[in-house]
């Protein structure tokens, strides 16, 4: 097996205190790297570093918020005053309501707000932080990575998740337009497209009630669901499986990767 090395790199997770971003952070720690775990959510930003104490020589915790500016830039150059650099972005920060573009008995339709709220978090958000980041990678003439976390959903839509899907599909054009104009100074852009994954406390009850409803069947019935998919590997995946491919993506190990989304779904289908 070859160990992945990053022992040289330092940079930033957003949406890094839950979830995918979560086992992001705990891999690049013990890759050997440098990370600064942003999150909106300061209590699970907290947790985390209790958490991860072992490696708290190497782990900041910046509560940052992807739809403003300012914090966006304050994360920056507060990675840069822990770290003196910034060799790695993961866009990992997003937000996903279900709801439905018409719905007959008004209940879950989407609304002007939540398209609004999905799209700044999940499309805006991801623009400018690889802006600032890329920025400072230009400035100090490091060839650094932006690693964009895409969906399976980007390219095959879901139902009840149309805005959900549709940010994630911008990820994947942003994903090859951000690599051609970048490569040129030697900055990667690559991105991944997880498909269905192990629950993390980020699939709220609420959150499987509302996909639930959109596609007429029962929480019980939408859980079942996720079995009936057909995945040639048979199981979902593991946020540590993800968070493995990421790190390779930021490796010297892909060095030549650039301007494409990889596909993490055990290879699955609607057949």
């Amino acid at each position: 097996m070859i160990e992945i090395d990053l022992s040289n790199f330092s940079g930033i997770v957003t949406g890094g205190a839950s979830g995918i971003g979560k086992a992001v952070v705990k891999r690049l720690l013990e890759a050997g790297a440098e990370v600064v775990s942003a999150d909106v959510n300061e209590k699970t930003g907290e947790e985390l570093l209790r958490e991860f104490s072992e490696y708290r020589d190497r782990l900041e915790f910046v509560k940052a918020d992807v739809t403003d500016k300012k914090s966006i830039d304050y994360m920056v150059s507060f990675t840069k005053e822990k770290f003196k650099k910034i060799n790695y972005l993961v866009n990992n920060a997003g937000i996903n309501i279900p709801r439905l573009l018409v719905d007959p008995q008004g209940k879950e339709e989407v609304t002007e707000e939540i398209f609004d709220k999905i799209t700044v978090v999940n499309q805006k958000g991801a623009v400018l932080c690889a802006q600032a980041v890329a920025r400072e990678m230009l400035k100090d003439g490091i060839k650094g990575v932006i690693v964009n976390m895409a969906s399976e959903s980007g390219l095959e839509g879901s139902e009840g998740q149309s805005i959900y899907a549709g940010t994630k599909a911008a990820l994947y054009s942003y994903t090859r337009s951000w690599a051609k104009e970048l490569g040129k100074y030697g900055i990667r852009v690559v991105g991944l497209a997880p498909g269905i994954l192990e629950a993390t406390g980020l699939r709220t009850l609420e959150y499987e009630r509302a996909l639930a409803y959109t596609r007429g069947i029962t929480v019980e019935e939408l859980r079942r669901s996720y079995e009936a998919v057909s995945i040639p590997l048979k199981r979902v995946g593991k946020l540590e499986e993800v968070a493995n491919l990421v790190c390779f993506l930021i490796s010297d190990l892909a060095s030549y990767i650039t301007g494409t989304v990889v596909n993490i779904s055990g290879g699955k289908s609607r057949a």
